[in-house]
């Protein structure tokens, strides 16, 4: 498949634009269109997919440009319109699929089904519109969806399929793409015709027409044939299904084992974590100790404290003042709340309430009996001397003081060791690493139970098989010996004999060919690959196609960064082109595998992750192993393209974004 052109009618921000591909003359074989980010560059590459498959990527399904869009009035409408043209074979194609959009009365614009039309040209010119329900089948037949992603991608899909590889995942997607691009998927369904393991293929066929009405032992060991068949093919599936099961344990316990490596000093930290921990509990169990034991200080000794103090005051108060001598002999207080009732003193003075000679007779109840101030203050003092002389010594203002200290060290000591903690936690990213080692151990254990498991059970399907194998290779040689007896049967016997020898052969072809096609592509990925990517690295395909990558010097699988494994898909893309190039210009018979067909490589922005030495390679390298490339690069690294690849470009455009919604090709 080459592209000739491709034609945008109100898809999106592309009103009405063309483009003419670079077909290859004169060693043109590269067609680049610049265009800064938000341009449109993503929008067009998606063209291609909506054309041949009707699907986009877009999360905002409407696919009607917008300005298109909001002129529509109520009940009228406009179409979006894709048109691709390419070659594929002898036959040129002409792909139209469009979309009728639709503004309702409510004012909500609607998209029809899409309609799909393929007009198919010869070489003499002839002409064909593919019927409605063969058009799917003729798009398969040019490019299997599933097949278009190694050809139609952008930088995200390339990561993607890079952690694919690198990671060992959909190994069988990739086995179907060289199958298919190479030429192999037609042997596949050549053997599958035959498959005697199949009652719908020919050799099934041939054993469901054995004739038994002349001799009952044949239909008994027809019937033991199609049993041991059907069991086998039962145990031929679930083998498969227990390798597959096995190989994705194999994957996740290596991504397991692969994952403990970087807990290697996380138990020393998890330790290093759980001591100071225990630290800083110690060291706040403590604090709230000496908090504790100051209040008990202040309950305990506050009221003590406070007494002793003020009955010191009390004393050094009442040193100064002398009440010797007040005390009136013989004088009894009632008696002088009499002469203050009577208004009259003892000397006849008139004792006016508020006069001075009532004041001063008032006072004198102060000295008197029942209890006179110097008999009281004399009790006070001896009572004072007991009570401090008894008093505990201790200074409670310089015993807080002590505790506050403490405290203030116990506080500064878990301020450094919350600090301590918080660095170790950063190195184990805040968890318990432990319990993440532990989890992960218990994956690893997981898989080696699926691995012993599906190996044990695999292993007594193998021995099952065998047995049934052997039932029905001696039922169906005495069947043989026993159809020979009977013309009938004789021509059916000799039919399936050939149909199985047929069989053997091409699966016998089948195996040496897929084997030289993949240490072919092998060979011609490390080619390209030490073209892209300089630095010692060699690639391995296996035979369920895993793809490694190894140092030279070094025997064991390397971890690849993000541009190597890459360079490993370009490799591997390129790689599956150039022997498509290579088959098909191959003069010698003997050098050729199998049929194929050239691809175009069309990639929106696949430099991003480079740096400008390799840009040069990949520039270098893309025109020389594809026949057609198609780059949708920003502007920034299209000088770099243009720069390596410009004897190569034979159609160049560039993006002008006039406004939000449209774009224009200059």
């Amino acid at each position: 498949m080459l592209l000739k052109s491709i034609k945008l009618v109100n898809f999106r921000q592309f009103m009405n634009e063309e483009i003419a591909f670079a077909s290859g003359e004169n060693g043109k074989n590269v067609t680049i269109i610049l265009g800064e980010n938000g341009t449109g560059k993503t929008t067009f590459a998606q063209a291609f997919f909506w054309c041949l498959y009707g699907d986009t990527e877009f999360s905002d399904k409407m696919i009607l440009n917008r300005l298109i869009a909001n002129r529509l009035l109520t009940g009228q409408s406009a179409k979006v319109v894709v048109e691709l043209q390419l070659l594929h074979g002898e036959n040129a194609y002409t792909l139209t699929r469009e979309q009728t959009y639709t503004k309702d009365v409510a004012g909500n614009i609607k998209g029809a089904n899409t309609v799909f039309d393929i007009m198919r040209r010869d070489r003499s010119g002839n002409t064909t519109m593919i019927k409605p329900t063969l058009r799917e089948a003729e798009v398969n037949s040019i490019l299997p969806k599933e097949l278009s992603k190694y050809f139609f991608f952008d930088g995200e899909r390339i990561e993607r399929m890079s952690k694919d590889i690198s990671t060992h995942k959909k190994a069988t997607d990739f086995a179907d793409a060289v199958r298919s691009l190479l030429g192999l998927k037609g042997m596949e369904k050549a053997i599958q015709h035959l498959n005697p393991g199949s009652k719908f293929s020919v050799i099934g066929q041939y054993e469901a027409s054995y004739d038994s009405s002349s001799n009952a032992r044949i239909a008994e060991l027809t019937k033991t044939i199609e049993e041991c068949n059907a069991k086998i093919d039962k145990l031929n599936a679930r083998i498969e299904e227990l390798d597959r099961q096995m190989e994705l344990a194999q994957i996740r316990k290596a991504q397991k084992t692969e994952e403990l490596k970087q807990y290697e000093d996380g138990e020393k930290w998890q330790s290093e974590k759980e001591k100071l921990e225990k630290e800083i509990a110690a060291a706040q169990r403590a604090r709230s100790s000496m908090v504790k034991a100051i209040c008990s200080d202040f309950t305990g000794n506050i009221g003590s404290f406070l007494s002793v103090w003020m009955t010191q005051k009390a004393m050094r108060m009442l040193q100064d003042c002398d009440f010797t001598g007040k005390d009136i002999p013989h004088m009894h207080g009632d008696t002088i709340e009499y002469l203050l009732k009577q208004r009259v003193c003892i000397c006849g003075t008139h004792l006016t309430e508020g006069s001075m000679p009532y004041e001063k007779v008032k006072s004198l109840i102060e000295f008197l009996p029942p209890k006179s101030l110097s008999s009281n203050i004399s009790d006070f003092k001896k009572a004072a001397v007991r009570r401090v002389s008894g008093a505990q010594q201790t200074d409670l203002l310089e015993q807080v003081g002590e505790r506050l200290s403490v405290i203030s060290q116990q506080e500064d000591e878990i301020t450094n060791l919350t600090v301590e903690l918080h660095s170790v936690e950063q190195k184990l990213s805040g968890d318990d690493v432990r319990a993440k080692v532990r989890a992960i151990n218990a994956e690893v254990q997981r898989c080696d139970k699926v691995l012993r498991d599906s190996q044990h059970e695999r292993d007594r399907c193998i021995s099952d098989r065998g047995d049934a194998s052997g039932r029905k290779e001696r039922a169906d040689t005495r069947r043989g010996e026993l159809a020979l007896l009977d013309e009938s049967n004789k021509k059916t016997e000799i039919y399936k004999a050939y149909a199985e020898r047929v069989y053997k052969e091409l699966v016998e072809f089948y195996k040496k060919s897929e084997d030289d096609v993949r240490m072919k592509l092998q060979d011609t990925i490390n080619e390209i690959f030490r073209q892209i990517y300089e630095g010692g690295l060699a690639l391995t395909i296996d035979d369920k196609y895993h793809i490694s990558v190894y140092a030279d010097e070094y025997h064991g699988n390397v971890e690849t960064s993000t541009a190597q494994s890459i360079s490993v898909i370009f490799a591997f893309i390129t790689g599956i082109i150039k022997m498509a190039r290579d088959n098909r210009n191959a003069t010698n018979e003997d050098d050729k595998l199998l049929s194929s067909e050239p691809y175009p490589l069309v990639m929106d922005a696949p430099l991003s992750a480079f740096d400008k030495r390799r840009i040069k390679t990949v520039c270098t390298a893309l025109p020389e192993v594809a026949e057609q490339v198609v780059i949708f690069i920003k502007d920034t690294d299209g000088d770099l393209a243009e720069e390596h690849m410009g004897d190569r470009i034979g159609s160049r455009h560039r993006f002008e974004k006039l406004n939000e919604f449209e774009t224009k090709l200059v």
